[in-house]
């Protein structure tokens, strides 16, 4: 028998790696002679660059600015002339000092200065995976990383983060780093949002980044008067208010294309070809609900398994069932523990006796 195990990872609680290597465990423990294919998967938040590099990507490190100025070492993938960059890294919520969140002065600075260590590392093809961000800045403060710059009316450079961008007067792009004209970008993302309004970067996302509703509405105000300064029709496309609006920058300025963070994701680790023949899947997430069903990696990977009619099974913290259709079984560690806090802080037996029981159910 061979089972594939290719969960995202959970977050808050443990890494995709993780969670595929404790499944693996209660599977042998019932089937031992089972022959298991662990695959590290990501959608293009957090996690992602994890599977990149186990599916032969070389990763090189690099010191950065943190969402608030605060000093980074960050790790980018490359095979070849392509390299994946995973916002988070540098700009990531998971980066603040001491975990205090700050949504009007984050600033995305960190992954700008990814972007050009890639560049010198001689990729000409860039993969931005732009999921789990600290900031809301339109993707300025990359932009200034870059080489363009911004001013007031005084003539001098404005603050970081999006609340400073009302202030913006210009925008001189002469000094960009001319490289990025000999580079494709691709941003990694199932987040459809515009740049503004009630869908936007600053209502949807910019809470979550710690703004209370005031801030919000201060978000809205300047990233709207930044998109006046750009000028175009970028705000409005799909996207642009992926990662607090970067996606608005990096069509824009860096003549991005978006693509489905998860199909990517499974291009890039060659994922049909690893499940064939594969008796059964296994995949998963923290929390599977109305959301995953929008192009999370547990639903992208139930969709490729379709197409070759392999039994798909969930295994998650917890889930809405009412979302769940398609999977031949699901599996929560809520059902077998019902403290929440246990199953984030303690999840490996949790997850291995889900293991176990879909292992026996295939028996």
């Amino acid at each position: 028998m061979k089972i594939v195990i290719a969960p995202d990872s959970f977050k808050g609680s443990a890494s995709s790696s993780d969670i595929a290597t404790w499944i693996e465990s209660g599977i042998h423990s019932v089937i031992p002679n089972c022959e298991t294919i662990k695959i590290a998967i990501g959608d293009g938040g957090e996690g992602s660059l994890d599977a990149v590099l186990q599916a032969g990507f070389t990763a090189h490190s690099a010191e950065v600015s943190g969402p608030l100025g605060n000093p980074v070492t960050a790790l980018i993938a490359i095979k070849g002339n392509t390299a994946f960059i995973e916002m988070a890294q540098a700009s990531g919520l998971s980066q603040l000092p001491d975990g205090k969140k700050d949504a009007l002065n984050a600033t995305s600075f960190g992954t700008g200065q990814l972007i050009l260590a890639a560049i010198d590392k001689g990729a000409t093809k860039i993969i931005l995976a732009i999921g789990g961000t600290a900031t809301t800045d339109a993707g300025a403060g990359a932009l200034q990383a870059l080489g363009a710059k911004l001013f007031d009316a005084s003539g001098a450079e404005v603050a970081p983060g999006g609340a400073a961008l009302i202030n913006c007067v210009s925008i001189d792009t002469s000094a960009l780093d001319p490289r990025l004209a000999k580079v494709s970008f691709t941003l990694a993302s199932d987040v459809t949002n515009p740049l503004l309004g009630s869908q936007g970067a600053a209502h949807v996302f910019s809470p979550q980044k710690g703004a209370a509703p005031e801030q919000v509405e201060i978000l809205e105000e300047s990233l709207s008067h930044f998109a006046s300064l750009v000028g175009g029709q970028f705000a409005t496309a799909p996207g642009a208010g992926a990662a607090g609006g970067f996606g608005f920058m990096a069509y824009a300025f860096l003549n991005a294309e978006a693509r489905s963070g998860i199909d990517l994701i499974l291009d890039l680790v060659e994922f049909d070809s690893k499940i064939a023949g594969a008796d059964a899947i296994i995949t998963g997430e923290g929390r599977f609900d109305s959301q995953s069903v929008q192009g999370k990696a547990p639903w992208g990977i139930l969709q490729r398994a379709a197409k070759l009619s392999i039994p798909t099974y969930l295994v998650c913290g917890d889930a809405d069932t009412h979302h769940a259709s398609g999977y031949v079984g699901i599996h929560t560690l809520t059902s077998i523990e019902s403290d929440i806090d246990k199953c984030i802080t303690n999840p490996a037996h949790l997850v291995a006796k889900l293991g176990a029981s879909i292992a026996k159910l295939l028996q």
